[in-house]
């Protein structure tokens, strides 16, 4: 299996956060490929200079080192995001569905809405 994890999936990754499943950490641990995205690094950036969250600085060096692989935002990606329908409101969510469909990528998730597009999910929580 090939996932993209959810901006709050890579926060509880590198916390070691509860909210993570045993299932859900299974699942990347043993995943044939495990992707964050530029976007998660872009949104995160976004509400820790706003002051809404913390994380780690070197995030995605952190990230990277723990053999999770980059996903750059590649112009199909950003063609593609604007034609989902719109269950998700969420610009940063909506790219990653996009990326997520063009490259088969399983999305790693706790958000319900990303349910409603024609993706694979992993429900962080179990």
């Amino acid at each position: 299996m090939r996932v993209l994890l959810d901006s709050h999936v890579a926060l509880w990754w590198l916390d070691d956060h509860v909210a993570l499943g045993p299932r859900c950490r299974e699942i990347i641990e043993t995943a044939d490929e495990a992707y964050f995205s530029a976007v998660t690094a872009w949104e995160l950036g976004i509400e820790r200079a706003l002051g809404r969250l913390t994380m780690p600085d070197g995030f995605v060096t952190t990230l990277s080192s723990g053999g999770f692989l980059p996903l750059a935002i590649s112009v199909e990606h950003a063609e593609h995001a604007p034609t989902l329908p719109p269950h998700h409101r969420d610009p940063f969510d909506r790219m990653l569905v996009a990326q997520a469909k063009l490259e088969a990528l399983t999305v790693v998730t706790a958000d319900e809405a990303l349910a409603a597009y024609d993706v694979d999910i992993v429900d962080a929580r179990r």
